[in-house]
């Protein structure tokens, strides 16, 4: 039988990864891990019941257990944004399954929880700056939506803040811009910041900037459209797809920047999300910094920030499994 004192989870809108893990003095090292789509089960508890049937044997009755949910999470009970789950409640999850205790965190504060326990190898710096030791850390991460959340520098240690900033409004920046708010209104009544930087944001700037017919034919309404164009851009097989992920990129280096300041994020931002390492060739075109540096009066305080991607594969299950080990 496994030795096993975490039940840690990522729940996202589109995939949701559930793991066991044992504590070790560097960070928590994975025993099982496996991958859902979250649509394939009704709710938490039977997506757990069927990842523990399947994985190793393990005596969880002194297992804490922590999940990221991608959705805000009030007192114990959380519900996804994106997503048709019942609310998910941490003492009927820790009654079905005799955990000693269950915590619910906001997703990107889960990832948040990750970034101090990442080594090198596990980022690509597209800035390496001037950290400061005292400073906070910003986390940003587009995928189905957008997740924001900080390292709050707390008596010298960092807590992770949530927030639901990927729900604040979408800041034009230039004339192109302005003609895709204009298309994002038209079609949602309002322009949120994810309604641009998430993989159905890739979406609609496709939409909105193809006058001519796409020349990868890509259909935006398609199962996988947004990875499809993506491929295109990256490929350079459509000059239309092109100009939508360099607008992309642009939308998502500048709110990066917007965050660092929201968040005085001195010590670092952290890129995180499904779409970052997909096109990391993207994101090292200067397109995205720029963007991120471009705050008038504030380019030398930006300058100096840290940014890097996360190259991790599952950094919110990490971060979730970390989390219970220091609690």
């Amino acid at each position: 039988m496994s030795m096993v004192n975490l039940l840690a989870g990522d729940v996202g809108g589109t995939t949701t990864r559930l793991g066991l893990f044992e504590t070790t003095a560097s960070r928590p090292r994975p025993i099982a891990v496996r991958e859902f789509a979250t649509l394939d089960f009704p709710d938490l508890r039977s997506m757990i019941a069927a990842f523990l049937e399947a994985a190793p044997r393990a005596d969880l009755s002194n297992a804490t257990a922590c999940f990221g949910v991608a959705g805000p999470v009030a007192g114990d009970a959380a519900s996804l944004t994106n997503t048709p789950w019942p609310r998910m409640e941490a003492g009927a999850i820790a009654r079905d399954f005799a955990l000693s205790h269950v915590h619910l965190l906001n997703d990107l504060e889960a990832m948040a929880y990750a970034v101090p326990v990442l080594e090198s190898a596990e980022v690509h710096v597209l800035q390496a700056g001037r950290p400061a030791a005292d400073g906070n850390v910003a986390i940003i991460a587009a995928g189905t939506g957008l997740g924001e959340s900080f390292l709050h520098r707390v008596n010298g240690r960092h807590v992770a803040i949530a927030t639901e900033g990927g729900h604040a409004d979408f800041a034009a920046r230039t004339e192109r811009d302005i003609a895709l708010l204009r298309h994002i209104v038209t079609r949602y009544g309002r322009a949120q910041v994810e309604d641009v930087v998430s993989g159905r944001g890739l979406l609609d700037i496709h939409r909105a900037i193809h006058a001519d017919p796409c020349q990868a034919t890509i259909d935006p309404d398609a199962a996988g459209a947004s990875a499809a164009i993506s491929s295109a851009a990256l490929a350079g097989r459509c000059s239309g797809c092109v100009e939508a992920l360099n607008i992309f990129v642009e939308a998502y280096g500048a709110e990066a920047g917007n965050f660092a300041l929201r968040t005085l994020a001195t010590g670092g931002v952290f890129v995180g999300g499904g779409i970052a390492p997909k096109i990391l060739p993207a994101l090292t075109t200067g397109v995205f910094m720029r963007a991120f540096r471009a705050k008038a009066p504030f380019e030398a305080l930006l300058d100096a920030v840290p940014v890097k991607v996360i190259l991790h594969s599952t950094p919110g299950l990490l971060g979730a499994a970390n989390f219970c080990s220091h609690t």
